[in-house]
């Protein structure tokens, strides 16, 4: 089984193309930011792909109230036979504020209720929740998701959200997490109770190494650069230096030199990338760190489709 993440450096048809190509075992997990929307992606997929799962990576608590979550998430199931999995997380201040106008306020609180509503909404029965973040009365789900139960997945990047995922979810959802500390996270909660440990790695491969270095260090410094959490995570845990620098040109001069800024290092142990013996190389040491599925986040170098067959051609 493969785990593919298409998204942001693809058109909607490129995205639906490549979900096309991808066999019944496989995984597509589609993210959403800025640009495309999210549940309608999901549903094209469901009719374009016969991938055996659609995840979401991820969609955030803060815009949509949990009832609008679980609607979604009951009709994405429906329609795509019951493959959904739902991969939730409270994104970032800057995206939350400065795109939805929303208050970022009380992240961990807001995604414990998010979850227990979103639950209890796909288990029909009749929401009356009152929390300090929600107060929900006399809401009953019309639409059921087909599976019975949606798989819920949390994005988690400090050790607080992901305390939260290893007690109330599925699965969870890393990104940007250097091996050592990758490693030590996934072995001490797994002491508490096991779960699903899913990791999206910025993937790019190529017979033209330097090619596939390029496309991932730029994937990677924007991140850095626009990521405020990503970047403090990274800055704790090695690599202080390089985030500061990468950082600093990008409030000098924007995204265009930024990724220049990203060492060998940093880049080799963060990313997939190069060509496809590097590539399977990385995600077997990924992999060797507890993570269950690793989400190849498809980066294309040169011609999209001929690059996402090189990638697929990975496993």
């Amino acid at each position: 089984m493969a785990s593919y993440g298409l998204g942001s450096l693809l058109s909607i048809d490129d995205l639906l193309w490549c979900s096309s190509q991808v066999s019944a075992e496989d995984a597509v997990w589609i993210p959403e930011t800025w640009g495309m929307e999210c549940f309608g992606i999901m549903s094209a997929v469901a009719h374009r792909s016969r991938c055996g799962r659609i995840g979401s990576s991820i969609l955030n608590v803060y815009s949509r109230s949990p009832a609008s979550l679980a609607m979604g998430a009951a009709t994405i199931d429906h329609i795509s036979g019951g493959r959904l999995v739902l991969g939730l997380g409270v994104s970032s201040p800057a995206i939350v504020q400065n795109l939805h106008g929303i208050p970022y306020e009380r992240p961990l609180q807001r995604m414990r209720e998010s979850i227990q509503i979103v639950r209890q909404a796909l288990g029909g029965g009749q929401i009356n929740h009152s929390g300090p973040v929600f107060d929900t009365k006399g809401f009953t789900l019309m639409v059921r998701p087909r599976s019975g139960a949606v798989p819920v997945y949390v994005a988690a990047v400090n050790r607080r959200m992901s305390t939260l995922a290893w007690e109330m979810a599925d699965g969870v959802i890393f990104y940007l997490r250097p091996l050592g500390e990758l490693r030590d996270t996934v072995r001490s909660m797994q002491e508490t109770r096991r779960i699903k440990v899913a990791c999206q790695i910025i993937t790019a491969v190529s017979d033209d190494a330097e090619a596939a270095y390029d496309r991932a260090r730029k994937t990677l410094a924007f991140y850095v650069s626009v990521g405020d959490v990503y970047r403090e995570f990274l800055a704790s845990n090695g690599y202080r230096g390089a985030t500061e620098r990468i950082y600093g040109e990008y409030r000098r001069g924007g995204l265009r030199r930024v990724h220049q800024h990203v060492p060998d290092d940093m880049l080799h142990e963060l990313t997939a990338c190069g060509t496809p013996a590097e590539c399977r190389k990385a995600i077997a040491a990924i992999s060797g760190a507890g993570v269950d599925e690793p989400i190849l986040q498809f980066n294309p170098t040169g011609d999209v489709r001929e690059s996402f067959q090189m990638l697929t051609g990975l496993n």
